[in-house]
């Protein structure tokens, strides 16, 4: 070891926010989370925030092609992905054009000086070159040749002869990704068999971005440009066993779960769509676990085939995001009326229209709630993190298959593509959800025993649910009204509205079937009542610890069911002087709250595509405490 190396200061942190930053082809999206796998083996609490590009095919080297990925890890339990980047890695001008506004002064900030060329700073919106201007005067600039050390590292490398120019350049987010492991200490074997095993069909390949992974990590040891590294210590987290865990991935698993608890075949038919597509190709990996999935022509094929499924006695799954949902109510309205378990997976996203499909956002809540024609209600689920996207799952299908109803599965995008350590449940810790389907006769009539399809339960007002083919269980079903218990067509209107209550009254019961809304008010002296839904938890939860922290007293709730709310709701509700009510939309939740419990509740609304900041909510939550 030499004797710079041996002078450096090892400075110990409680907490890091990283971001990568470059072209959407520059691998800021393997090299984040290659970052944070290791990270995670480390041992470290964490929280991710992927940021893709909007566009398709943005022009290279504009800042409306840049691809980030942040990373906050701690020593302690964290709930965001952090406000603001302590270190941004930026491969070329128009990543630095797009990220530097979010750079506290004082912050680090890593350059690849060699994309600093004079189109690469015309393309990227710069009249001056930044490096030399005094824009960065502010930070703590490292300037590293990033591209030309890649490219002379690989050819220096055995075993990488056949690799040519481009392709060495390639490898230059890997050389990022050895000198980040270096200065804050990550593990790096991980990292090798990653790469030795993505590449393995290409070995030059591989060898070339070992050799630049490695590359970088001896340049930080070598250079004297850092002076100070870093150390995070691990988290202390209940003992079990962890695995990182993005939305999209424990929410297929999930779904996976669902159907192994309930007995019933998995049948998910779904149309590819951002952000939701990742649940369609990982349920495809899961044929052994009775899993079928079809990849539908259309999102009305995808939902039709799903319902389907049901009707024929498996659990049907659907996933898309807000402009697919529009397409398939529809067939929701249709699935309300027949009564059959569905479960719509909606993956939020920027809207209208087509909107920001990269982009997170709350707002398909009312659509959820209303976007049917006719009286057409159902139950809305909502996970607050990306690990309980799991438990969401399972209780969307606990929901559907129990009171034979679809179900609303509300995520975003912020939570499909964001990761944290998952604890992996006890299979003896998950419910029991068995179905069991009718196989006699439910009704005597006249020339004997029948079958009424529409013949209640007492308890959850839930139809029959009868597999197609069972002996002497034959009904009919489609969308126009039926009449109540015997299922035939009826346009009676005292049947009808019997039936439009009952199905009403079947989906308000629920509120009698799930946990009661919990209140954490450690102080037990709060005024001010902050309620979320979704993915907005750790922003809220963050921001009420600040607060807190000041000495300020706020209460926090959170809502998972949004149709039904829990029973005891409206007594929380009015057991504080003020609400607020942070969503990424403009008011949605607010709007219900308003309506349903008469709570002037106060909104504080964002419809940026990006979540919330934990500042800039405890800002707001000090501002209506001190009102």
């Amino acid at each position: 070891m030499s004797e710079q190396v041996r002078e450096r200061e090892t400075r110990r942190l409680d907490r890091v926010v990283v971001r990568f930053a470059g072209d959407s082809g520059d691998g800021m999206q393997l090299t984040g989370e290659q970052f944070t796998s290791e990270t995670a083996t480390f041992g470290n609490d964490l929280s991710t925030l992927p940021d893709f590009p909007a566009e398709i095919r943005a022009p290279a080297g504009t800042p409306a092609g840049v691809s980030g990925f942040q990373l906050h890890y701690s020593d302690h339990d964290i709930l965001t992905p952090g406000d603001a980047p302590d270190v941004l890695v930026a491969m070329n001008p128009a990543a630095l054009k797009a990220n530097l506004k979010d750079l506290p002064p004082g912050a680090s900030l890593i350059v690849n000086t060699d994309a600093f060329t004079g189109g690469n700073l015309k393309k990227a919106g710069y009249a001056t070159d930044p490096l030399t201007d005094g824009t960065l005067d502010p930070y703590m600039v490292h300037r590293v040749p990033l591209t030309s050390m890649t490219i002379n590292a690989v050819h220096a490398a055995e075993g990488t002869g056949s690799v040519n120019k481009k392709e060495a350049e390639r490898a230059k987010n890997m050389f990022a990704l050895g000198l980040m492991s270096w200065l804050y200490h990550r593990p790096t074997d991980g990292t090798v068999g990653f790469l030795e095993k993505k590449f393995a069909k290409r070995p030059e390949i591989a060898a070339a971005n070992v050799a630049a992974f490695r590359a970088g990590f001896n340049y930080g040891e070598t250079t004297e440009s850092f002076t100070v590294t870093y150390e995070v210590a691990p988290a202390r987290m209940k003992s079990g066993t962890y695995r990182r865990i993005t939305g999209n991935l424990a929410l297929s698993y999930g779904l996976v779960a669902a159907g192994e608890l309930t007995g019933l075949p998995l049948f998910l038919g779904s149309y590819p769509i951002t952000p939701a597509s990742d649940i369609l190709h990982e349920l495809s990996k899961h044929k052994r676990f009775g899993v079928r999935t079809f990849q539908a022509e259309d999102e009305i094929a995808g939902i039709g085939a799903a319902l389907g499924a049901s009707f024929g006695g498996s659990l049907g799954i659907t996933t898309t995001s807000g402009p697919g949902v529009a397409l398939k109510s529809e067939t929701i309205g249709l699935a309300v009326s027949l009564e059959l378990p569905l479960v719509i997976v909606d993956i939020q996203r920027g809207g209208p229209s087509t909107g920001l499909p990269t982009k997170t956002e709350q707002s398909d809540l009312l659509q959820a709630m209303f976007g049917r024609n006719g009286e057409a209600p159902v139950p809305i689920v909502a996970p607050r993190s990306p690990g309980d996207c799991f438990d969401a799952a399972i209780e969307a299908a606990r929901l559907a298959t129990k009171y034979r109803t679809p179900v609303f599965l509300l995520s975003d995008g912020y939570l499909a593509n964001g990761s944290e350590p998952w604890l992996l449940p006890r299979r003896e810790t998950l419910p029991d959800l068995k179905v069991t389907f009718t196989t006699e006769p439910n009704h005597t009539g006249p020339k004997g025993p029948e079958f009424w399809p529409y013949l209640r339960d007492p308890e959850t007002l839930a139809r029959p649910w009868a597999v197609p083919g069972t002996p002497g269980l034959e009904h009919r079903i489609g969308g126009i009204e039926k009449s109540d218990g015997q299922g035939n067509i009826s346009y009676d209107p005292a049947n009808h509205d019997r039936m439009v209550r009952l199905r009403a009254a079947k989906i308000a019961g629920i509120a009698n079937d799930i946990p009661p809304l919990e209140v954490e008010d450690p102080s037990g002296q709060a005024r001010v009542l902050v309620l979320g839904w979704g993915s907005t938890y750790g922003p809220i939860a963050a921001g009420c610890r600040r607060v807190r922290a000041k000495g300020l007293h706020v209460a926090q709730a959170h809502l998972r069911h949004l149709n039904p709310f829990p029973a005891n709701t409206g007594e929380i509700l009015r057991s504080y002087d003020k609400v607020l009510i942070p969503e990424m939309n403009l008011g949605q939740l607010r709007t219900l709250i308003r309506a349903e419990f008469l709570v002037d509740a106060i909104g504080y609304n964002q419809v940026r595509g990006l979540p919330f900041k934990a500042a800039e909510l405890a800002g707001v939550l000090e501002d209506v405490i001190n009102q």
